[in-house]
């Protein structure tokens, strides 16, 4: 526990700490080391939200936990659902500021889109996110609590409501490396919900050397914001190309095997007139040549401020034949929550 100013004691979080972090702390409440493990299930595995109904723990345990420390689960201020079920889930912080969660259901499949960060530092010129500015990182804690929160909404509190996540939302996850990396490390430890990292994709811009720990440390699948293969457009379009060139970021990744089990993906938004010709087919595919990987043709989604227009469906259609014509599989997204505000590029931590 820690004194605040105003000499009140702030609660420890639960949500986020490892199995080794808990039996600490119950060792230093007077508690047997296995009491840890027993939090652990409880916040874990049975999603629980009160210490009261953790009935194998003493009451007197009970009462040492909810004076001394939170679980750290709080529930969405708002909620929006979508004309196609995609439902987007409004989240408060600390800071007063808004975050965003999206969840997309595809016949057997409900992938979680989760937030990493309050904004982005990143600045893409075509992101709502990134141009809403910086306010800070989200904990582990608060991460986790956008995953099982909405696991329970939806399902109640069985194992296997939620197939899939995705670290897409708000903020630029390896931006935040040491916070994704602890709620990573939950979502597949065998103390925590024992997912398979094939159920986990996590998107970047290609934010190094933090990419090269989360491919070392971790079975997670890797999705890289690529958007064009011309260096000085995609400077113009995001940033983080001066800090990260996408060739710097290509050399990294053609030193890993994605041949089996662990997948890559680049992302690629496209824009009339910007780079959705067949030049920039080409380019695309002698950049990625090599790899083994896939290509998601992402559909641009207006927002305020940004004079960019959407390729047509046949510079779309174009544009994936050929990459799949020269090897390499490439798909066009399907568009969901374009009503509520909750497709790609669109979450900027607003009520709709």
């Amino acid at each position: 526990m820690q004194a605040t100013d105003s000499n009140k004691v702030t609660p420890v979080v639960l949500l986020g700490m490892d199995l080794e972090q808990l039996k600490r702390l119950a060792i230093s409440g007077g508690m047997p080391a296995f009491t840890g493990k027993q939090l652990a299930e409880w916040i874990y595995k049975k999603k629980a939200t009160d210490f009261d109904v953790m009935n194998n723990i003493s009451k007197k345990n009970r009462e040492w936990l909810a004076a001394n420390c939170v679980i750290g689960r709080e529930k969405p201020i708002a909620s929006y659902k979508s004309a196609d079920g995609t439902i987007k889930y409004l989240f408060n912080t600390p800071k007063g500021k808004k975050i965003e969660s999206v969840m997309i259901p595809d016949k057997e499949r409900a992938t979680l889109c989760v937030s990493s960060q309050i904004g982005c530092r990143m600045n893409c010129y075509f992101c709502a996110t990134g141009r809403n500015g910086f306010s800070g990182n989200l904990t582990a804690a608060q991460i986790l609590n956008q995953i099982l929160t909405v696991s329970s909404l939806l399902h109640g509190d069985s194992d296997d409501d939620l197939t899939n996540i995705v670290f897409m939302g708000m903020g630029e996850p390896l931006d935040n490396f040491s916070e994704v990396k602890r709620a990573i490390d939950v979502l597949v430890s065998s103390w925590g919900l024992g997912w398979s990292p094939k159920r986990i994709t996590v998107s970047t811009v290609g934010k190094l050397p933090q990419l090269k720990e989360l491919l070392d440390d971790t079975k997670v699948h890797i999705a890289v914001s690529l958007h064009t293969p011309n260096a000085t457009l995609r400077q113009q379009m995001m940033p983080a190309q001066k800090a990260f060139p996408i060739s710097s970021v290509i050399k990294v990744l053609k030193s890993y095997d994605f041949s089996h089990q662990r997948r890559l993906s680049f992302e690629y938004i496209m824009w009339k007139g910007v780079n959705d010709d067949i030049e920039h087919a080409r380019a695309l595919e002698a950049m990625i040549s090599g790899l083994d990987c896939r290509v998601n043709l992402i559909r641009f989604h207006k927002i305020p401020g940004v004079d960019l227009q959407p390729a047509t469906e046949e510079r779309m259609i174009m544009f994936r034949n050929f990459l799949n014509s020269h090897g390499i599989i490439a798909t066009i997204r399907a568009s969901r929550g374009e009503d509520i505000m909750a497709a790609c590029g669109m979450l900027a931590g607003k009520d709709c």
